[in-house]
C-alpha cells in the first residue's frame, strides 16, 4: 500500500502574489487565524467554516498550493500546519502582520477571535 502524498511547492518556487491571493478570502484566513492559534498541526475537521465540505477543501488546497499550509496524511487524518519557517523566511512579518491584523479590531484593540479558536490541552 502507498501512503498518499499531496504535492507542496518548494520554498524557492513560493510568490508573493499567489501568497497574497491565498489570503484574500475571509475562509482562508479564519484557516490561517486558527493554524496560527494551535501553534502546531491540526486536522481539517478542527475548523468550523460556515461552507460547504467541498468549499472548504477548495480554500484548504488554494492554501497548499500557495505553500502557505502544509499537509500530510496521518492514517485517515489530514493534517493542516503553517508553513512558517518558509514564509517567514521569504517574507519577513508578512505572516505575523497578517495574523495580528486578524486579531485587531483596526484600532489596535484585540477583537473577538471567533468560533474557531484551538481548544486548550
Amino acid at each position: 500500500m502507498t501512503a498518499r502524498v499531496l504535492e507542496h511547492p518548494p520554498a524557492e518556487e513560493i510568490r508573493l502574489e499567489e501568497v497574497l491571493h491565498a489570503l484574500a478570502d475571509p475562509a482562508r484566513l479564519e484557516i490561517v487565524r486558527f493554524l496560527a492559534a494551535a501553534g502546531g498541526e491540526v486536522p481539517c475537521s478542527a475548523i468550523d467554516l460556515a461552507v460547504s465540505k467541498s468549499t472548504t477543501t477548495h480554500h484548504y488546497r488554494v492554501l497548499r498550493e500557495a505553500g502557505v499550509i502544509s499537509q500530510v496524511y496521518r492514517g485517515t487524518s489530514k493534517l493542516n500546519g503553517l508553513r512558517r519557517a518558509d514564509l517567514d523566511r521569504l517574507f519577513p512579518g508578512l505572516l505575523d502582520s497578517v495574523v495580528n491584523a486578524l486579531l485587531s479590531d483596526g484600532r489596535g484593540r484585540r477583537a473577538d477571535t471567533g468560533p474557531a479558536t484551538p481548544p486548550t490541552p
